[in-house]
């Protein structure tokens, strides 16, 4: 998942270049910009970011015994794929964007980058799929999806998950499915075969895009349906004579008193159960959101650039590109911000190390 980025083609560079700026770095380029010394300063502190707060979350994971179940398992297994985004993926890209989007470091690191991407950014999506499934089933099927249960499918779902992106990535090498590098042109980028195309942006984007799309559907209507039929199965008691009645201040409650004996009927208020149904509700909604809109640009010219050979500006493929791979980045931020459990281990962690 490869685009260019001409960062020395810029009004920027254009200024500096005949104002007399500092000679290239490299032969035949242009010297960079301070907008692209800049733009590029930003992309190695993303990279850096995503990976450390991804560590972050393995080793909290790793460190707290009550994390060791699922779905932790799936947050685990998305934090592997966006640190292997961030440490193999990210680093080698701005070494290309930093050499005139030309590729100097030989056919074989070329195939093992393009395949680490490839692998890697469909894992990360898959993994936020599998997530939004597990949340589904839990919400839907809380009765049946036991813990065991749980446990299977969500290691069945990893599995799956890993299989299915080495087999996008690794196509192109073990089948001949196109040419990732061109010796003459010092070209790295992602097959162009028009039918690899189609068969790795639909694996790696287009189906799990259905999925979590009908998935968040039909656990917002799940939701609704629970919220209703709530409401019209509560119970409103009528106190007789003699008995005492006081309503909960800040608890969605009804509290009666018969003598020494306390009898708690359920109102209207939100349990803790529905509560915390709300709010994975909302993280899954904002996890789909931000995927979609960090993914769905650069799928999109991905796509149609090879079929119909259109000529896509270089300067928007890599933004593109790179929006993508901050997908990685706000991944963890996004389900560590609506889960107090991590928030509280966080805590816990930093304060041991002083």
């Amino acid at each position: 998942m490869d685009g260019p980025l001409n960062l020395s083609a810029t009004p920027w560079a254009a200024a500096a270049n005949r104002s007399g700026g500092p000679p290239a770095a490299l032969p035949g380029r242009a010297p960079l910009s301070v907008f692209g010394v800049l733009l590029l300063t930003l992309l190695a502190l993303l990279a850096a970011a995503t990976f450390l707060w991804n560590l972050l979350v393995l080793a909290t994971i790793l460190r707290v015994r009550a994390f060791h179940r699922v779905p932790h398992n799936l947050v685990a297994s998305m934090a592997v794929s966006d640190v292997m985004v961030a440490a193999l993926v990210m680093p080698l890209s701005l070494v290309h964007e930093l050499a005139g989007r030309r590729w100097r470091l030989g056919r074989p690191l070329c195939h093992v980058w393009i395949a680490f991407d490839v692998l890697c950014c469909t894992a990360s999506i898959w993994n936020v799929t599998a997530i939004a499934l597990d949340r589904y089933w839990s919400l839907s099927r809380h009765l049946e999806y036991t813990l065991r249960a749980r446990r299977c499918i969500s290691n069945a779902m990893i599995a799956l998950t890993w299989a299915l992106s080495a087999i996008i990535a690794l196509a192109p090498l073990l089948f001949g499915w196109g040419e990732t590098y061109s010796e003459d042109n010092q070209a790295c980028q992602v097959s162009q075969e028009p039918s690899y195309t189609v068969f790795s942006t639909f694996g790696a984007f287009y189906l799990p895009l259905c999925v979590v799309l009908f998935v968040y559907w039909k656990i917002y209507k799940a939701a609704k349906f629970r919220v209703g039929s709530r409401k019209s199965n509560s119970i409103t008691p009528i106190a007789p004579e003699g008995l005492e009645v006081k309503e909960a201040s800040q608890q969605s409650q009804i509290v009666f008193t018969v003598r020494h004996a306390t009898v708690t009927f359920q109102t209207d208020g939100d349990t803790w159960r529905e509560q915390k149904e709300k709010k994975a509700v909302l993280m899954v909604g904002i996890l789909i959101g931000v995927f979609v809109l960090c993914w769905i640009p650069f799928f999109i010219t991905e796509l149609i650039n090879p079929l119909c050979s259109c000529d896509i500006p270089p300067i928007w493929k890599s933004i593109f590109l790179w929006l993508g791979y901050s997908n990685s980045f706000f991944n963890p931020l996004i389900y560590t911000a609506f889960n107090k459990n991590y928030n509280n281990a966080f805590r816990n962690l930093f304060s041991r190390q002083h």
